[in-house]
């Protein structure tokens, strides 16, 4: 068994010579004992090996002698929302590669309260116990089917105010992923004119891959924006738990500005209160906050370490760059259908236009390095840009801050990556350090 699967976030690699059925079969062993579960709610994706991944999974789970509650194929906040909103459930398994090519598959572990198992907690201990295979013999657990979808669609309407949501002209791209699914019901609900693009689950991904953080697969999305003159656009993720935003005249939305006006809608509602962000976010987002009567606090990337931040901090909103947004109001987990619903409204109450919000500051994004020595590589650019700096962070990789820019590297969690994201206070000097650093890590 290749071990690198057990990764940071989840379990991941390519069907079935890296994940298959013996280790799904192994996994749902290993988290019953670990978590102590009687019952756990398991959903899955479209991807045409995750059937096979469910039956293994569930087999496991019950020959451990826990009972398997199958949402059946459904997007990820929808799986969280049906372990943490029932008491019953202790557990929570999404079966998905998330926006990973075709030939992927993967697992998302929860806890009841749906903070991820994951690098560091509880990871290690599944992984362990897979390869050990040394189970005992438990009473059978059953198999029951549970439908989620209106609950959960209750659940979002009771947070967000739809009837506020004007009628405006929406492109959506789901990319044939799950988001189809929640996303077609709450159409029925909204008065604004909706062009669909590609929202029928597809394992195969005949369009694109469901990965909206890469601009090639926002180009049909674009088109649709600007042929119909939409309002706004919007691109999920395969599991539905990311959404990108794309303004009217086709120019993608970092999703830190998005953070910053979902924080200021919040804190009009919740003076006061705590919002996390993410360490590659630009300055304006704990700028804003402040401004806005907020307390921001950054995190760490990634959403294991963005639920346990949220938490810890008792925070109303969570937001990274890569699209993933997090709510108080929704078990400290994310939502896209909560943040697009979220975002409408501000649309419709602030007469927002797309165009017009941008950051003072200069972002490169996040560009990656295939690195042989990561630690070696974040080790040179500390060594060479550590005078001079005003705040040296290692909470994730390195992030060097001067007076007018800021650096941060840091491993991949789940490819072979370094990542690079820089800002500054002009387009010239963020240029300039970009192309000074993408040497550097280049050689």
């Amino acid at each position: 068994m290749n071990t690198k699967i057990f990764k940071a976030y989840d379990i991941r690699g390519i069907y079935p010579s890296e994940i298959n059925e013996d280790i799904a079969y192994k996994v749902g062993r290993a988290i019953v004992v670990f978590t102590k579960a009687k019952k756990i709610a398991v959903g899955r994706d479209m991807r045409v090996s995750s059937p096979e991944l469910f039956d293994a999974l569930a087999r496991g789970i019950t020959a451990q002698g826990a009972d398997v509650v199958d949402i059946g194929m459904c997007t990820t906040p929808m799986l969280d929302f049906a372990t943490a909103n029932y008491e019953e459930n202790d557990a929570g398994i999404m079966i998905t590669a998330s926006h990973n090519p075709k030939e992927y598959g993967g697992l998302k572990l929860f806890n009841s309260d749906v903070s991820s198992i994951g690098g560091g907690s509880g990871m290690e201990e599944i992984r362990d116990m897979v390869l050990r295979n040394n189970f005992s013999n438990a009473i059978c657990g059953k198999i029951e089917k549970f439908d989620v979808l209106e609950p959960y669609i209750k659940k979002i309407y009771e947070i967000v105010d739809i009837k506020k949501i004007a009628d405006l002209k929406i492109a959506i791209d789901v990319g044939n992923g799950m988001a189809g699914i929640p996303l077609k019901r709450i159409f029925k609900d909204l008065p604004c004119k909706i062009i669909p693009l590609y929202l029928d689950p597809d394992g195969d991904f005949p369009n694109h891959q469901p990965n909206p953080s890469e601009e090639k697969n926002l180009k049909d999305l674009k088109k649709a924006v600007i042929k119909n003159r939409c309002d706004l656009g919007i691109a999920f993720d395969g599991d539905g738990d990311r959404c990108k935003f794309i303004d009217e005249k086709g120019n993608p939305l970092r999703g830190d500005i998005t953070t910053i006006i979902l924080a200021k809608k919040l804190l009009k509602e919740n003076p006061g209160r705590t919002i996390v962000y993410d360490i590659i976010s630009s300055w304006s987002v704990p700028e804003e906050v402040e401004k806005a009567g907020g307390r921001a606090v950054v995190s760490r990337v990634g959403h294991s370490f963005m639920k346990a931040t949220m938490k810890k901090e008792n925070a109303i909103l969570g937001g990274e760059m890569s699209g993933h947004f997090y709510y108080g109001s929704f078990f400290s987990a994310e939502s896209s259908m909560l943040t697009m619903l979220m975002f409408l409204v501000e649309m419709s109450v602030e007469t927002l236009h797309v165009t017009s919000l941008q950051s003072q500051y200069h972002h490169t994004g996040e560009i990656n390095f295939e690195v042989a020595d990561k630690e070696a590589k974040i080790q040179q650019v500390e060594e060479k840009y550590s005078e001079g700096a005003k705040d040296i962070s290692h909470l994730d990789g390195v992030k060097i801050e001067f007076e007018d820019w800021w650096l941060s590297v840091r491993p991949s969690n789940t490819e072979p990556f370094l990542r690079l994201n820089l800002e500054a206070k002009t387009k010239e000097l963020m240029e300039e350090k970009r192309d000074e650093i993408s040497k550097l890590l280049s050689v």
